[in-house]
């Protein structure tokens, strides 16, 4: 079942990601897509506020970011595609933990989960992943570079290899 994902609501969820930093926005994407390839999902992910000229939606491999200009927020476009998907929102889970967003999700007959709760679903996805036989036979660079840069990051540390 795929993903419906308020962003910013889910951030501040997250162990090591917080709304100050200036790539919070990149780290959850990063998460999420390790969060796909381990549970074979799809995840499309919703983020308010985008600077000007930075608005759309870029795809990640299985997670699709949804950047939402100034003039609306992630809410609304939520809504929006729930409403686009008719019937077939039932198949889709939203995760929010704020009550409008949830009552749109209820409406609509899709699933809801709560940002906490999906925040304890991500971190065991990411432990899976560390723990998985693929790990044994080698991350890409671009996965040993995704963790080099978490875990240096939740150290505080900035250096890489």
């Amino acid at each position: 079942m795929p993903y419906m994902i308020d962003g910013h609501n889910l951030i501040p969820k997250v162990r090591g990601l917080s709304l100050q930093n200036l790539d919070d926005e990149l780290e959850l994407v990063k998460r999420l897509q390790i969060f796909c390839r381990v549970r074979r999902q799809t995840v499309e992910v919703y983020f308010d506020k985008a600077a000007a000229g930075r608005s759309g939606t870029k795809s990640f491999g299985l997670v699709k970011a949804h950047f939402v200009p100034e003039k609306s927020n992630a809410d609304s476009a939520i809504r929006q595609a729930l409403k686009r998907l008719e019937r077939k929102a039932r198949n889709w889970q939203v995760v929010s933990s704020d009550r409008q967003v949830q009552a749109e999700a209820h409406s609509a007959h899709a699933g809801v989960i709560s940002a906490e709760a999906f925040a304890v679903q991500l971190e065991e996805a990411l432990i899976q992943a560390v723990k998985s036989p693929s790990a044994e036979q080698g991350l890409s660079p671009e996965e040993v570079d995704a963790w080099l840069e978490l875990f240096n990051r939740d150290r505080g540390e900035n250096t890489r290899l």
